[in-house]
C-alpha cells in the first residue's frame, strides 16, 4: 500500500459568489503547487471546508482532483466522518475514483472510548482498499491519541501513517515507538514543527502555507532529508517563521485564500459560519508574500 511522505498541501476549496465550488481554480492551485515540487496532494481536509459540504459535494472534489491530478503526484482524500459507515462509503469512493490513500480524523462530538476508536479505524482499515492515515488533531477536536494509542493504531493492516498535529514532544515519541515499521510514516500537521520532526526522523509534513510557497516547503524537506543540511534549512525555515505566525493571526481558510489571490490565484469567499480575511490582513501577507518572493533559495540567481 502506498505510504505518504514529503511535502503535502492541504489544498483549499476556491469558491464562486455564489457559494458554489469554483473546480477551475482548484486546477490552477493544483497546477502551482505541483510545479512547486510537491509530493502529493490532501484533497478535502478541513482546509478544503469539507465539513460545510454535502457528501456529494465531499465526492465530486475528490473526484475532480484525483481525475486532475491523472497520477502526477499522489492523493490522499480527507474521509472522515461521524459515523463509521459514512466513513467507509466515502474512502471506498475515494478508493474508485483513484486516490491513494484516504485521511480518517478521529470521532470527534459524540466521543467514545479507546476500544471505540480503535475499532472504528479497525473496520474502516478492513473495509477499505487504499491505506488509512489517522489524523490527530486535539486542539480542534478534544480528542487525544496518546503515543501508545498510536503505536497500536500503527500495527493494524491498511494504516500506513499519521497526521500528527500535536506538540512536538508528543510527534518526537510517535516517530520513536513507530520508527521500526517500514509500513507507517509520521507526517506533522503543524507548519511550525517542520523543521524538528523531520530532523527527528519524521516523514513529511501536511500544511496550509504548503500552498504559499510550496518549493521553499520542499526545499527544507529536501535539505533535511536528502541532503543533511540542518544549517542551510534552519536559516529557510526561520525566513518563514513570520509566515507561519501571520497565516494563524485570522481564522483559516480565509487567510489561505488571501494568500493565494495575492499570488493572482483564486481563492473566493468561506462559507458561513466561516469569513474571509480582513482587509488589514490582506495588505499585510501581500508585502509578506512579495518579500518571500525575492528571497533566493541556495543555487538561484
Amino acid at each position: 500500500m502506498f505510504k505518504p511522505f514529503g511535502v503535502i498541501p492541504a489544498l483549499p476549496t476556491p469558491m464562486n459568489e455564489d457559494n458554489s465550488i469554483d473546480f477551475n481554480g482548484i486546477e490552477q492551485i493544483m497546477d502551482y503547487v505541483i510545479e512547486g515540487g510537491v509530493n502529493g496532494l490532501l484533497a478535502g481536509g478541513s482546509a478544503s471546508e469539507y465539513s460545510l459540504m454535502s457528501f456529494e459535494e465531499r465526492k465530486e472534489v475528490l473526484q475532480f482532483v484525483c481525475n486532475y491530478s491523472n497520477g502526477s503526484v499522489p492523493i490522499m482524500a480527507g474521509t472522515g466522518c461521524h459515523r463509521t459507515e459514512d466513513t467507509i462509503e466515502l474512502t471506498q469512493y475515494a478508493a474508485e475514483v483513484g486516490a491513494d490513500c484516504a485521511l480518517v480524523i478521529t470521532p470527534y462530538y459524540m466521543q467514545t472510548s479507546r476500544q471505540g476508536i480503535i475499532d472504528h479505524y479497525k473496520t474502516v482499515a478492513e473495509k477499505s482498499s487504499i491505506g488509512i492515515v489517522l489524523y490527530n488533531y486535539p486542539e480542534v477536536t478534544n480528542v487525544q491519541l496518546d503515543p501508545e494509542l498510536i503505536y497500536e493504531l500503527s500495527q493494524i493492516d491498511g494504516i500506513v501513517g499519521i497526521k500528527n498535529t500535536d506538540e512536538m514532544q508528543h510527534n518526537s515519541k510517535v516517530i520513536s515507538l513507530t520508527k521500526d515499521n517500514p509500513n507507517f510514516s509520521v507526517l506533522t500537521g503543524f507548519e511550525h514543527l517542520i523543521l524538528p520532526a523531520l530532523a527527528v526522523g519524521g516523514h513529511g509534513t501536511i500544511g496550509v502555507v504548503h500552498n504559499l510557497v510550496p518549493e521553499k516547503i520542499v526545499r527544507i524537506y529536501d535539505l533535511i532529508v536528502h541532503e543533511n543540511n540542518l544549517r542551510e534549512a534552519t536559516w529557510l525555515n526561520q525566513e518563514l517563521l513570520s509566515l507561519y505566525n501571520l497565516i494563524e493571526e485570522e481564522p483559516i481558510p480565509g487567510t489561505i485564500k488571501a494568500g493565494l489571490e495575492v499570488l493572482g490565484l483564486p481563492g473566493g469567499k468561506s462559507r458561513l459560519p466561516l469569513v474571509p480575511a480582513s482587509k488589514e490582513f490582506k495588505s499585510t501577507i501581500e508585502k509578506k508574500l512579495t518579500d518571500l518572493k525575492e528571497l533566493k533559495l541556495e543555487g538561484q540567481k
